[in-house]
């Protein structure tokens, strides 16, 4: 049965790999001819359709954007996460897609790999905006993330990090309990909290973020192998990783993790949940720290249809537990995160590319972007104006959220990039087989190189 089921994940692998280069070799005829001049460049109105930001967030950006070009009407359509990249293939194929529209570096959700051919190349428009060296004005890596074949598909805005945990202060203050250092720990830590009636750490198993949770318990193990089968320097039946997979099982079996994880959506489940005080530890990225801020807590607690004047809690990130118990510090893991691409068939190309440079390449966007704290901006010389930043809890959150700032900002260790979106895909089907107890460590791990051998790393 077990070889049966391998077979099938290979042949699902090479299957699904087959079926991405169709697409490109497809979306590569469609999305190659211009059906106009492009418009104007400063004024218009334009479709923007992306994953991220929040529409709050989204509406600040367009209003600082409106402050220097005003008579450009930006229209806001955030579609999440999971639907994104289905919803965008058929829209961009047609000619009624959006303008402009946001593309990851890695993963699931909008891959540059996959969406590259319906996209304007944006290097003649930022050799104009900022110079011939303009790679060496934004962060490390940047550029070549977004650039396929040559072409700048995307012109970055955001980089992203993630290996912390994110912790309801007021919950733990309450209980006189601390940020649990050590599997032991999370494991009374948790306790604790179920006598009272609360959930402890609550996670959506299969949209992804998961996979953030297997790199931090990897880390923990043995830093770097992770990273490592992620390059293909090694593989991901290697101990550590077969480890790993033990571990999270761990989380579910001593109580840490919360019931049901396999069934339940990061997002809205779990971030409603913990957002309303109803769990309180997650595992989010730097992304998460915009809900430190009293408007985006605000925003996200009316979305989650609760009453006005539910409480609004201290969130904070902390290290992510030493699971492993070897003493071996917590690691902050990032990758370049989105980038605006140009929908090569607008007819308001120009209008889009400006947005997209202002957004991007340009000092005043970046700022926004920045002060909305659920980015690291990928332009030099740009961080957060912390003072002026109004936080639920300023005394504390400042100087942590400051601290995660940095260490995203100044990360080398790669998150997700260069593994394919199949290779992701095969990652968290392990996770859910393993806590599902349909496969073993051994046997997930397994699973998951056989799908890495037919769909190598991209180094």
């Amino acid at each position: 049965m077990f070889q049966a089921q391998r077979r099938l994940a290979r042949s699902v692998a090479i299957t699904t790999g087959v079926l991405v280069a169709g697409a490109l070799a497809l979306s590569g005829c469609s999305g190659t001819a211009p059906s106009s001049d492009g418009g104007s460049a400063t004024s218009g109105s334009i479709q923007w359709w992306s994953w991220t930001p929040d529409n709050d967030l989204a509406n600040r950006e367009i209003a600082a954007f409106n402050k220097e070009f005003p008579d450009i009407k930006v229209t806001y359509k955030k579609v999440p996460n999971a639907d994104y990249t289905g919803v965008l293939r058929p829209a961009l194929a047609s000619n009624d897609g959006p303008d402009v529209f946001t593309v990851s570096a890695s993963g699931t959700v909008g891959p540059v790999s996959v969406f590259a051919p319906y996209a304007q190349d944006l290097t003649p428009a930022i050799t104009a905006k900022l110079g011939n060296d303009w790679k060496s004005q934004i962060a490390p890596k940047m550029a070549d993330a977004f650039t396929v074949q040559g072409k700048l598909a995307g012109l970055p805005w955001a980089k992203q990090g993630a290996g912390s945990m994110w912790i309801n202060k007021d919950l733990f203050d309450k209980y006189g309990l601390t940020a649990p250092k050590t599997l032991q720990d999370w494991v009374k830590v948790c306790q604790t909290f179920r006598s009272n009636g609360l959930g402890c750490f609550k996670e959506g198993v299969g949209a992804g973020f998961d996979v953030d949770t297997l790199h931090s318990i990897a880390n923990s193990i043995d830093p770097g192998v992770f990273a490592a089968a992620l390059s293909g320097d090694k593989k991901w039946t290697d101990p550590t990783m077969v480890k790993a997979w033990e571990t999270f099982k761990q989380l579910s079996d001593n109580g840490i993790l919360d019931a049901g994880a396999v069934g339940v959506q990061q997002y809205p489940d779990v971030n409603n949940a913990f957002l309303t005080g109803k769990v309180p530890m997650v595992q989010m990225g730097y992304w998460y720290s915009q809900y430190a801020t009293v408007n985006s807590l605000t925003a996200a607690l009316a979305g989650a249809g609760v009453p006005s004047d539910t409480p609004k809690i201290t969130i904070v990130p902390v290290p992510f537990p030493d699971v492993a118990g070897k003493g071996n510090p917590y690691t902050v893991f990032s990758d370049p995160d989105a980038a605006q691409a140009v929908n090569i068939k607008s007819k308001s190309r120009n209008a889009a590319t400006t947005f997209a440079l202002w957004l991007g390449g340009s000092k005043a966007g970046q700022q926004v972007v920045s002060d909305n704290v659920d980015s690291i901006p990928t332009l030099k010389g740009v961080e957060a104006a912390w003072n002026s930043i109004q936080l639920v809890n300023p005394k504390v959150q400042t100087p942590l959220l400051q601290d995660f700032a940095k260490k995203t900002a100044e990360s080398t260790e790669p998150r997700q990039l260069g593994l394919s979106p199949t290779v992701i895909q095969a990652i968290i089907d392990a996770n859910q087989a393993v806590l599902t107890g349909q496969n073993s460590p051994a046997q997930a791990a397994d699973d998951v190189q056989h799908v890495a051998d037919a769909n190598p790393a991209n180094k």
